[in-house]
């Protein structure tokens, strides 16, 4: 695990927390949100050809531009029925809410926590000492990835996104890239394409996670690596609790509010039965410093991580908004006044399997036994002497 955590302070406190009219006792709120936080978060369940010239959509709708803009109004067919147990997000909105937040007027205000996951995505590209002539970034959005790569280390990348807006307002970088609007559920490439994937901050919103890591490691030439990262459980757990405790207070029952995310005990479950060997899972934690609750969910919005699960509320009354954001304070704020927010960072590395990578040995082919290790003291001395 990379040690550290980074704290950068998102702005000024704002004014003085609303006072809550009637409530709980803070103890009482304490003990509920312990209870809350350790009972656990539900994981996720498990459940297109490509332009080298430039960006291009891959899919058309019939009808020409009318058709085209009457798609980007309104969701695909069946995207607005029910959803199962293996469809718990509601992918037309997140494209919807990821175009929004790239057309804003400065949209790199919200981008702090992306940047600073693709520095350490990049990082950990650079501790493989090889070049990689093709790579491919899922869910690319802006660019925060390829803006801290070199051309020593990636010769060309591929800059996948479900948001053409996103691909439009890609940062420059030193690297040839090449943007193709895709759904990361379903890669429009060739098996066995790319020297390295990576992918930062988008599986979470995935539908089928062991689907996305079976066609990662499909289009992975052998030998290899995918390096990724994702939010985790423990992500905004601050603000998960402060919404509960509020609607459980002012309206007598609570709905979920932040997306579910998958368990790190999964991750290496599922990346090994994907196909992926020598696996790396690690988690580390960042935390950001906001003046308060509605700052917090103003830079969400501006990140493009608003909700879009199917169970979701559609609204939150204004009484409960200003009881979670006085619980929030008060449970969680900091002595400047200022309030946390909690991200959870699960890194991954796998790697497609070849004929040239280390295997271990045969069981039983030992010829040391562990037994011995408690001679090894004995042994040293005789051999000194």
């Amino acid at each position: 695990m990379r040690t550290g955590s980074w704290r950068p302070s998102r702005a000024a406190p704002g004014p003085q927390r609303p006072r809550m009219r009637r409530g709980r006792a803070p103890e009482a709120m304490a003990a509920a949100a312990r209870a809350l936080r350790g009972s656990g978060r539900p994981a996720l369940r498990a459940g297109c050809g490509c332009g080298w010239g430039g960006r291009r959509r891959l899919w058309a709708p019939p009808g020409g531009s009318a058709g085209a803009a009457a798609a980007a109004a309104s969701p695909p067919a069946g995207s607005s029925s029910g959803s199962g147990a293996l469809s718990p997000f509601d992918r037309w909105l997140k494209r919807k809410q990821k175009n929004w937040a790239a057309v804003q007027a400065e949209p790199a205000k919200c981008d702090y926590l992306r940047e600073e996951v693709g520095g350490r995505i990049a990082d950990r590209v650079f501790d493989i000492t090889r070049t990689f002539p093709l790579a491919l970034d899922l869910g690319s959005g802006r660019g925060y990835i390829a803006r801290h790569l070199t051309k020593e280390t990636v010769e060309k990348l591929i800059q996948v996104d479900i948001a053409e807006n996103a691909l439009k307002k890609t940062v420059q970088s030193e690297i040839p890239t090449v943007s193709v609007v895709a759904d990361e559920e379903c890669l429009p490439f060739k098996e066995d394409t790319f020297d390295l994937v990576v992918s930062s901050l988008s599986l979470h919103w995935v539908n089928d996670l062991p689907r996305a890591f079976r066609e990662i490691h499909q289009v992975l030439k052998p030998d290899g690596v995918f390096i990724g990262a994702m939010f985790g459980g423990d992500t905004l757990y601050e603000l998960r609790c402060s919404l509960q405790l509020a609607e459980l207070e002012r309206e007598g029952g609570f709905s979920p509010h932040v997306s579910p995310f998958t368990a790190v005990s999964d991750l290496g479950h599922l990346l090994s039965r994907a196909g992926f060997n020598t696996l790396t899972v690690d988690t580390d934690e960042i935390q950001v410093n906001y003046p308060g609750l509605f700052e917090v969910m103003e830079d969400l919005q501006g990140m493009g991580e608003s909700n879009c699960a199917w169970n979701r509320k559609p609204l939150l009354h204004r009484e409960t908004m200003l009881a979670a954001a006085a619980i929030y304070q008060e449970m969680y704020g900091n002595s400047d006044g200022s309030v946390p927010a909690t991200f959870q960072i699960y890194y991954m590395i796998g790697w497609k399997f070849h004929e040239s990578q280390a295997r271990p040995a045969q069981r039983g082919s030992a010829t040391v036994s562990f037994g011995d290790l408690a001679k090894i003291d004995g042994l040293l001395s005789r051999g000194k002497k």
